[in-house]
């Protein structure tokens, strides 16, 4: 490829992310009107609030504090609401078991939504400088059964179906939330090494993807499963055949949902590979095509084209699709045509990803926003 070209791509390249810039132009004011300042959390969404027992969920103000971050704005935050926050997520601790749940009793059926919590809650509570109340899971020796040996725990491993590559390895990543908290080291070791060289023997060697779907199924699976990998820092294997992969489901298939625009270049990041101008300008510009769809008139964005869905935790398996024992909805919106928490944090991640392979410093998005909580009372 001639100097010119790289050049024409190389421009073409910020044109396209300057335009991705201004989808966000009213987001901060969207993200303003779903704080519940009595409670100290965010709801999902505007019509979260019609529903019946309505009240802000572990996810979404655990996303809305990552949105915070990414625009630069955590560590001005007002002492009040900081304070707010801490209290929201200690409160939904459970003193007996260390784990952390929402008020909706379905949530507690939901085994990913359940392991997700403690991360969301570790995590957010740590940024705010707060802390758990009581010890977690593990610590208090509350952690799933298959966590009683590496045996055990392979077993419920090779058990989990993989018919829907998404929901599946989404139900295989999550364990590594408890994996982590194996003590010692070497008996987590030991723990982690069961799970790779499961997921290495389980890994489709010409799509480098896991489980059954579509492309972007399977996509969101093998991202499932990188965090993973993440946490304990190895390489996802067959990156290039990856890589592949992924190029044929963002010229070939629909991006339906915001999950299988995000999922792509997250992956992407993850692998560092080196990927070629000309491509690279074809997956920015495909990428911000289809975040156009899914922006809102409320200013921030859905999760699916047809709507924001009224249960995430259900919404990995759409209409056509099947993955047995699917745990009941846990209804968080009223599925309308409007913003939702996880669509939105979705897409901030995706401009800063977009910008990262770019190998471009992102600009900071606080300037041009209003910020709705200046008046916070302390």
């Amino acid at each position: 490829m001639n100097m010119q070209t790289q050049q024409t791509d190389s421009m073409e390249i910020r044109r396209l992310l300057t335009e991705m810039d201004g989808l966000f132009d009213g987001y901060m004011a969207w993200l303003g009107g779903q704080y519940d300042a009595a409670s100290g959390g965010f709801y999902y969404a505007a019509s979260s609030k019609g529903l019946v027992n309505a009240e802000p969920d572990i996810e979404s103000t655990a996303q809305a504090l990552n949105i915070l971050e990414r625009f630069g704005l955590l560590i001005n935050l007002p002492g009040g609401m900081r304070q707010g926050l801490v209290r929201f997520f200690q409160q939904k601790q459970d003193a007996a078991s260390g784990y952390f749940y929402d008020a909706n009793p379905l949530m507690r059926d939901d085994e990913v939504m359940v392991a997700r919590a403690i991360s969301y809650s570790r995590n957010a509570l740590r940024k705010l400088g707060g802390q758990p109340l009581y010890p977690l899971p593990y610590e208090a020796q509350q952690a799933p059964a298959y966590m009683s040996s590496p045996e055990s725990y392979l077993a419920w491993l090779q058990a989990i179906p993989l018919v829907n590559s998404w929901r599946g390895c989404d139900r295989l990543s999550t364990s590594s939330v408890y994996v982590e908290q194996v003590e010692p080291a070497e008996r987590r070791a030991d723990f982690a090494r069961t799970a790779f060289d499961y997921f290495a023997r389980s890994q489709d060697i010409h799509l480098g993807l896991w489980g059954e779907g579509s492309h972007y199924v399977q996509i969101s699976g093998t991202f499932k499963l990188h965090i993973f990998y993440d946490r304990f820092h190895v390489p996802l294997p067959k990156e290039d055949r990856i890589y592949q992969s992924i190029l044929y489901a963002l010229r070939h298939e629909e991006a339906a949902d915001m999950c299988y625009i995000r999922n792509p270049i997250h992956l992407l990041s993850y692998m560092k590979l080196d990927i070629p101008p000309h491509e690279l300008r074809e997956i920015i510009e495909i990428t911000l095509a289809n975040m156009k769809r899914l922006l809102r008139a409320d200013g921030g964005f859905s999760r699916e084209l047809a709507h924001s869905p009224t249960a995430p935790n259900v919404a990995q398996v759409k209409q056509g699709e099947y993955y047995p024992e699917m745990p009941q909805a846990v209804h968080i919106g009223g599925g309308k045509v409007e913003g939702d928490m996880n669509a939105g944090t979705q897409a901030l991640l995706i401009r800063s990803v977009c910008y990262q392979l770019a190998g471009i410093e992102a600009p900071s998005l606080e300037a041009s926003q209003h910020v709705w909580y200046a008046n916070t009372k302390p």
